[in-house]
């Protein structure tokens, strides 16, 4: 069993103090205060630093709270593996980016689940970091993102090649062009993911390539949820720079354009990754195949 001073461990770090971790724990603010000591002496370390009201963990606690939630998650995953063994299910995790949420793969997985019943997948949406993050701790049992982990632990399956394009509304007048030139496109009204999403970041890497500044361009809004950014270009509020994947569906109805940036192939590969223990091999392979029936759908415009 795992010790119970890591529970109230990552307890700590989630509130960010003794109180309301104790609070979370059903236990006395002494009684987590000396959860946090005991770890320390049997550890020789010092775990947090206390920054005026605020706590903040040292190097060495850095460290003891990474393994902690490797330590539990691993422990949780062995416990809900035996239970779903005795009633003859399957449960999986499965971490996504924002881009993939808005593309097939919350579909493909939700197919999935039908066409094979006992099969139980929760999806959790973070940055690629994230879910790189909860990946190596064994937090999720896959991670849909764009691009590879550089870990010799992670295995990486081809899922899909993405590309960034132009949206924009079908009343725009780039609507009728079958390709924007970078200069034209400076003028536009410019919504963007923020800067700390892959797209942007894709998009902003190949503007420097080129030595071009994203500052270059008219930024009139940042906006993290994709399906709110294809609903202000519906509405002529601005263009955008998104995966070609996040638009089948809108593309397919007749809803928005899509089109290139000259001199810009902003293409990518969209990989699923999972531990080199993984034991599903199957579910992987009909992932795939799902997935390739339900892009094929779409690009049959």
């Amino acid at each position: 069993m795992v010790d119970v001073k890591l529970y109230t461990l990552l307890a700590v770090i989630k509130f960010g103090n003794y109180t309301r971790a104790a609070e979370h724990l059903s236990l006395t603010q002494p009684a987590v205060t000396q959860h946090i000591k005991l770890l320390e002496s049997n550890l020789g370390s010092k775990i947090f630093n206390r920054i005026g009201n605020k706590i903040k963990p040292t190097n060495e606690g850095q460290i003891l709270i990474r393994y902690a939630r490797r330590s539990i998650a691993l422990y949780e995953r062995m416990k809900q593996n035996i239970l779903d063994e005795r009633r003859h299910v399957r449960q999986l995790t499965v971490g996504i980016t924002h881009t993939a949420e808005s593309n097939a793969v919350a579909e493909v997985l939700g197919k999935y689940c039908v066409n094979n019943p006992g099969t139980k997948i929760t999806i959790i949406t973070g940055s690629i970091n994230k879910l790189y993050d909860m990946l190596k701790n064994y937090e999720i049992d896959l991670a849909v993102v764009e691009g590879k982990m550089q870990n010799s632990n992670i295995n990486s399956l081809l899922l899909d090649t993405d590309s960034l394009v132009l949206v924009v509304s079908n009343n725009h007048p780039l609507a009728a062009k079958s390709i924007v030139t970078i200069n034209r496109l400076k003028k536009e009204p410019l919504i963007l993911r923020r800067p700390s999403s892959g797209t942007r970041n894709l998009f902003t890497a190949h503007l420097e390539s080129r030595n071009i500044s994203i500052n270059d361009f008219n930024i009139i809004l940042e906006v993290d949820n994709i399906a709110t950014i294809k609903d202000l270009i519906r509405r002529d509020i601005g263009v955008s720079i998104l995966s070609r994947s996040v638009c089948l569906d809108e593309v397919k109805k007749g809803e928005i354009t899509v089109l290139p940036i000259e001199n810009l192939g902003m293409t990518r590969e969209i990989n699923i990754l999972y531990h080199s223990d993984f034991k599903y091999g199957d579910i992987l392979q009909n992932i795939m195949q799902e997935y390739n029936q339900v892009v094929g759908y779409y690009s049959r415009i």
